[in-house]
C-alpha cells in the first residue's frame, strides 16, 4: 500500500485528530509518517505512527515550548510572537520537507490546512495531498465573518462591511506568515499562490465542523467533505455519580493550551456556587498541585489534570468551555449543552456558531462569576436546547467520522482525482 506524510501544527488538539485519521488509514493497510519539529514525537500516542524530525539545527529539542507559550497567551505582542513562529515553520517544511520525501519515498500528503509548507512541497513534488481543517474551516467565503472573528451570522450591508474590514485587519496581522508562502510559491514555480487560503487541496478537503453547526454556505468547493469529529470508536459506560443528582453538574476545560488559567477557574467556582451546581475541572496539566488543592477546598469542586473527556461530559448537565472545536463536538454528541468562554484563534468563531445554532451560550470572559451563575441556572430553563443539540448529535453520527474521512482521503491521494461531495453543503 502506500506511504502518506501527515503535516500538521505542532498543537495536540491537531496533532490527535489527524493521528485518529492516521490510525483509520494504517487500518487500510497504508503506512503513515509524520514530519515536525522533535518535539512533536512527544504528542503522538500510536506506536503505529511513524515520526520523522525535521529542523535539528532551527528547531532542536526544547523549541516547541516557547510556541507553546505565546499560545497560551495569545494577546498582544504574544500573538504577533505566534504569528512569527508559524512563519518559521512553514519555512521549515519548506526547506527540509522536499528533500524528506524523497528520502522515505512519500506518495502523498495528509496537510492540516493550517500548515501551508506541507501543500507548497506537495505541488513543488507533484505529490498528491489532501487538507484537513481541524479547526473552523479556513475557506473564506464573501458574505461570512472569518473563522477568528466572534461575528454572528447577519446578511445585512452594516454587517458585510464589518466583515471586510476584519478581513483587511486579519491579513494586515497575519503578513509576515503570508510573506514566507509567496516566497516559497515563487520559488517553487507556483503561480497565484500567495496567502494561506490558497493552498487547500484540489483533491479532498476534509472538516470536523458539520455543515448544521456552521453559518450558511454556498461557495464550499465541490470536493469538500464535512466528516464530522476524527475520534476513535469506543463504548461509552458513563458511571454512576455519588453526587446529589438535584444538583446541576458541571464539567469545565480550557483544553491543552488555556488549563493555566487558575483565575478563571476560581470564577467558575463561585459561578457554580451561585447556580447550586458541582463542577468538575480538567486543566490539562496547566494548573500546579498547590492550586488544584486551593479549587478543591471548595465543597462540590473536584479538579483533575486529565479525564476521559467523552465520559466526563457525557456525565454533566453542562459543558463549560473555551470553545476548542474537539469539545464542543463531544458536547453535541453526548447531548450536553454549552457555555463557550472563546480566548483566542478560532474559539470566538465556534463560540458564535453555537449561539447561532441554539445548542449553548457564550460566556464573556470580562463578566462576573455572578452573571456567568446566572447563565448557568437559565441554560437549564431552556427546553429547546435538548431538541437543537439531537438533531446535531443525529448529523455527527451520519457524518462518518474517521472512517469516512480515511475512506475519502485514500480515495483522493490514490486516484489524484478530485473527489466530489454528494450535496452536502446545499
Amino acid at each position: 500500500m502506500s506511504h502518506y506524510a501527515v503535516i500538521a501544527p505542532p498543537f495536540f488538539s491537531h496533532i490527535h485528530a489527524l493521528e485518529q485519521l492516521s490510525l483509520a488509514l494504517i487500518e487500510q493497510g497504508h503506512r503513515i509518517t509524520f514530519f515536525q519539529q522533535a518535539d512533536v514525537r512527544s504528542l503522538i500516542r500510536s506506536p503505529a505512527i511513524n515520526f520523522y524530525p525535521l529542523g535539528t539545527q532551527t528547531h532542536p529539542p526544547g523549541t516547541l515550548r516557547h510556541t507553546l507559550s505565546l499560545a497560551a497567551k495569545p494577546f498582544g505582542t504574544s500573538m504577533f510572537g505566534l504569528i512569527g513562529d508559524m512563519a518559521k515553520s512553514t519555512e521549515l517544511f519548506c526547506r527540509e520537507l522536499p528533500a524528506a520525501c524523497r528520502a522515505l519515498s512519500i506518495d502523498g500528503l495528509i496537510v492540516d490546512q493550517m500548515e501551508p509548507g506541507g501543500a507548497l512541497v506537495a505541488k513543488k513534488l507533484d505529490l498528491p495531498y489532501i487538507s484537513v481543517a481541524c479547526a473552523l474551516p479556513l475557506n473564506r467565503e464573501a458574505g461570512l465573518p472569518l473563522a477568528v472573528m466572534p461575528f454572528a451570522y447577519q446578511q445585512t450591508a452594516q454587517a458585510y462591511k464589518r466583515y471586510e474590514t476584519s478581513e483587511r485587519i486579519y491579513d494586515w496581522m497575519m503578513r509576515k506568515h503570508d510573506d514566507v508562502v509567496a516566497h516559497y510559491a515563487q520559488a517553487f514555480g507556483l503561480n497565484g499562490i500567495t496567502q494561506l487560503h490558497h493552498c487547500f487541496s484540489p483533491l479532498a478537503q476534509l472538516s470536523q465542523l458539520i455543515p448544521e453547526l456552521d453559518f450558511p454556505r454556498h461557495q464550499l468547493p465541490k470536493h469538500f467533505h464535512c466528516v464530522g469529529p476524527l475520534r476513535a470508536k469506543t463504548a461509552l459506560t458513563v458511571p454512576v455519580s455519588a453526587a446529589d443528582p438535584q444538583r446541576c453538574q458541571v464539567y469545565a476545560s480550557l483544553g491543552t493550551l488555556q488549563g493555566h488559567r487558575y483565575s478563571v477557574f476560581k470564577k467558575l467556582i463561585a459561578a457554580c456556587q451561585h447556580a447550586q451546581a458541582d463542577l468538575l475541572i480538567a486543566h490539562c496539566g496547566g494548573l500546579t498541585a498547590g492550586q488544584s488543592a486551593a479549587l478543591e477546598k471548595t465543597a462540590g469542586v473536584e479538579v483533575v489534570d486529565f479525564i476521559d473527556q467523552p465520559q466526563a461530559i457525557a456525565a454533566a448537565d453542562i459543558t463549560i468551555t473555551h470553545g476548542g472545536m474537539n469539545t464542543v463536538l463531544d458536547s453535541i454528541q453526548h447531548l450536553t449543552p454549552l457555555l463557550v468562554m472563546p480566548l483566542a484563534f478560532d474559539q470566538p468563531g465556534v463560540a458564535a456558531r453555537v449561539v447561532h445554532h441554539g445548542v449553548g451560550q457564550k460566556l464573556s470572559r470580562f463578566a462576573s462569576s455572578k452573571s456567568w451563575g446566572s447563565q448557568l441556572s437559565h441554560l437549564r430553563e431552556q427546553p429547546e436546547i435538548a431538541a437543537n443539540l439531537l438533531r446535531l448529535q443525529q448529523s455527527i453520527d451520519q457524518a462518518g467520522g474517521s472512517v469516512q474521512a480515511a475512506l475519502l482521503a485514500s480515495e483522493a491521494l490514490h486516484g489524484g482525482q478530485p473527489v466530489v461531495a454528494r450535496g452536502e453543503h446545499g
